[in-house]
């Protein structure tokens, strides 16, 4: 029996304010999806991109506020996985939860690699897309394995890069408007091919990749200084600075560029910025949004080789998974699996297939979460926390079983495969561990040596 959460003492320090919090959040969501998708959803619902972004957002904030609850309910809880053990008490149900984000960062980062490979490298080289995308996994690697705080220190660099680019791109639009180029009828648009009602809807489901991000702030709760006031003002302040960056962008692009030619780029904000005739080089913004992408797929990487680390050392995974580089003490075995799994990701589909199933994967997240905060409503915690009014949850699952329905059959075969291959580790792990606590009865699982422990 565990003590109550506000009994417990944390190991780690307070150190996060309001304002980084918001910074991590926004740092998280906003960037690389808009820079890779934007011509995928105007291809969907013509030139209302604005429209489909709106309602992604909107569906975002519902699961949001799951999380907020959940989030300072249990400061102390480790994210979507944690918030369904306490629910469901199954192990299973647990794991499937925390390999659903693993497998959805794999996912995201193969097709961010798509994306850099695209035509945003066009300016610096002219290589074939599948093979550049390889070798951009490759380096993201060996950045990963170098160690975390490398990453994070070239991650504070990128997000500033990054956010310049989408801030860059609106004061062109808007400078090219104000000499009475571009056509701002085409905003309220849509698709002819298809309904206004099915173009917004299967749009959206493109958009909501890019509000994505959010949820990983649930891991560093523990660190937040007055976490039941601060996390819920950071979580929504972030998601609706980037929802207005993400509109204004969507109505940019349509202004710039007719909605076909947006489709058939795979650096459509490069295009956009051609398109305002003001001279900026192809080199330099495709440089900002090359940085935009990879910072994305770094970011992803090193959460999901984590993850995988974390799961082995639970036994949730195969052990091997939790070895380490003597020195540098990141998870080696883990880089390797996940990157590996990353690049045999690249050679199945393309950037919109691998989005909507980064999509799919993170809704079977997304309504664990929300089912989690309705059936622990029943557990009562002494400390002030946020709640989020009853019905809130119940549109948030109905919200992702909407979007569920949105997905083709070759995203859900390639989901199922995933969780099909996730299942195997699984009962490999327990069969593992089974065997050798059979064949070694008086083994103790111990720590790791001190120079075999994770970086921290």
């Amino acid at each position: 029996m565990t003590a109550p959460l506000n009994a417990q003492e944390s190991k780690l320090k307070k150190a996060i304010s309001g304002p980084l919090l918001y910074l991590f959040i926004l740092g998280d969501v906003l960037g690389a999806g808009i820079y890779a998708l934007v011509g995928k959803v105007a291809g969907e619902v013509g030139g209302a991109i604005w429209i489909p972004l709106l309602l992604a957002l909107f569906l975002a904030m519902l699961t949001a506020a799951s999380y907020a609850e959940l989030v300072t309910k249990y400061p102390k809880a480790g994210g979507a996985a944690i918030f369904a053990e306490r629910a469901f008490k199954v192990p299973l149900v647990s794991f499937l939860v925390g390999f659903c984000m693993l497998a959805a960062g794999v996912t995201s980062a193969a097709g961010l690699s798509l994306a850099f490979a695209g035509d945003y490298l066009k300016p610096f080289i002219d290589v074939p897309t599948v093979p550049a995308a390889l070798v951009f996994l490759l380096l993201v690697a060996l950045l990963n394995g170098r160690g975390v705080k490398e990453s994070v220190r070239a991650n504070v660099v990128m997000t500033v890069i990054e956010v310049s680019g989408l801030v860059l791109v609106i004061v062109l639009v808007g400078m090219m408007l104000g000499r009475g180029d571009g056509d701002a009828s085409r905003v309220l648009e849509f698709n002819p091919e298809v309904s206004p009602a099915v173009g917004i809807l299967a749009a959206s489901l493109l958009a909501y990749y890019s509000f994505v991000g959010f949820e990983t702030s649930a891991n560093v709760a523990e660190e937040v200084r007055d976490v039941h006031r601060v996390y819920p003002k950071a979580l929504f302040g972030a998601l609706l600075t980037a929802g207005g960056v993400y509109v204004l962008i969507g109505l940019a692009s349509s202004i710039a560029l007719p909605p076909d030619e947006l489709n058939e780029s795979s650096g459509p904000l490069l295009q956009v910025v051609q398109a305002t005739g003001f001279g900026v080089p192809d080199w330099l913004f495709g440089l900002v949004a090359l940085i935009a992408v990879a910072n994305g797929a770094l970011l992803t990487m090193i959460m999901a080789s984590r993850l995988a680390f974390g799961m082995a050392e639970q036994s949730l995974l195969p052990r091997v998974l939790g070895r380490v580089l003597p020195n540098r003490r990141t998870p080696w075995v883990a880089i390797v699996i996940t990157t590996v799994a990353a690049m045999a990701l690249t050679l199945t589909g393309d950037l919109q297939s691998l989005a909507e199933t980064v999509v799919l994967l993170l809704l079977f997240v997304f309504i664990s979460t929300n089912t989690a905060v309705l059936v622990l409503r029943k557990d009562i915690v002494e400390h002030e926390h946020f709640r989020v009014p009853t019905v809130i949850p119940y549109l948030a699952l109905a919200s992702c079983v909407l979007l569920l329905f949105q997905q083709g059959a070759d995203i859900w075969l390639r989901a199922a495969i995933l969780l099909l291959i996730g299942l195997v580790f699984f009962f490999l792990a327990k069969w593992i561990g089974s065997k050798q606590r059979k064949d070694h009865p008086s083994d103790q699982p111990a720590s790791l040596p001190t120079k075999d422990r994770l970086e921290p």
